[in-house]
């Protein structure tokens, strides 16, 4: 056997961490980890390999590109994070956290085609050359640029451009989520309006509690009891729109859009995510 268990073990946080990227699921990613794993277990006697991480990993890859194409085929829309079992939220949150992976990129990558999304993985967060894409994808190190580069454009500028240029906006809407974030409420009266209101699907709030809040007090109390989701949020351009994204573990739950006027919050609106809604990047 080429490949001993040493070196599968050696290898495997790296494996799981791009298996992670391309799957967008941590339960998914061990999956695919273990999958390569039995192959190289059994693939026919071969010479000595001289890198059997770089050999793992253009294995995993493919169990990837296998999965991520079968999805495709089956039509499957990627999970919302109210459809994920708790445990596997709380995994893929784990991942996020203690990798320091951006969660808008993993919600982004999901707008890719396949190819796309293994060879912008690979080269862009993995630095795995080309040809050795090309290996991965079957097909030529031309192509496995151009996938590359059509993420790239997918997932930048480019679709950027219906957000405005408000920096005093997002610096009230910056400062508002820095403070719900740490349930700082002194702070985030401050910098609410006295007749503030707080629109919420139903969905979202315990059962019983009012969709709708008016008064700087009574949002910032209410805001502390949600400081967790807030963590998980991250600013994207949603069907058109700049909002915040709410997304544990990298899955939209639902969407946060702040109105400002005179330096104050006037309006907070949380809505459900759909399976429909359209992602793409936000200016930094």
């Amino acid at each position: 056997m080429p490949i001993t268990v040493e070196e599968f073990e050696t290898a495997r946080p790296h494996l799981l961490s791009a298996a992670h990227r391309m799957l967008g699921s941590a339960h998914d990613a061990q999956d695919a980890v273990q999958t390569a794993w039995l192959r190289a277990m059994t693939a026919p006697p071969s010479p000595s390999i001289d890198d059997p991480s770089a050999w793992l990993t253009t294995v995993t890859a493919r169990v990837c590109l296998d999965e991520l194409r079968a999805r495709r085929r089956r039509n499957e829309a990627p999970l919302l994070a109210d459809a994920i079992p708790a445990a596997e939220l709380a995994a893929d949150e784990a991942i996020l956290r203690t990798e320091d992976v951006s969660r808008a990129v993993i919600v982004l990558l999901n707008q890719l085609t396949p190819p796309q999304r293994v060879a912008y993985v690979l080269h862009d967060l993995f630095s795995v050359p080309f040809d050795q894409i090309a290996h991965v994808l079957g097909g030529t190190v031309s192509s496995a640029k151009k996938h590359a580069s059509r993420a790239r454009q997918r997932l930048d500028s480019a679709q950027r451009t219906s957000e405005q240029n408000s920096r005093p906006h997002e610096q009230i809407v910056e400062a508002f989520l820095a403070a719900a974030r740490t349930g700082d409420t002194r702070t985030m009266i401050q910098l609410l309006a006295p007749d503030c209101v707080r629109d919420a699907d139903a969905a979202l709030l315990p059962g019983g509690a009012r969709t709708a809040v008016t008064g700087a007090v009574d949002i910032a109390s209410e805001t502390v009891h949600f400081r967790h989701r807030i963590q998980a949020a991250c600013r994207l351009i949603v069907n058109n729109k700049p909002v915040y994204l709410i997304a544990p573990g990298g899955h939209p739950l639902a969407t946060i859009e702040i109105s400002t006027a005179n330096q104050k919050v006037t309006r907070i609106t949380l809505r459900l995510a759909q399976a429909d809604d359209h992602f793409a990047a936000a200016l930094p």
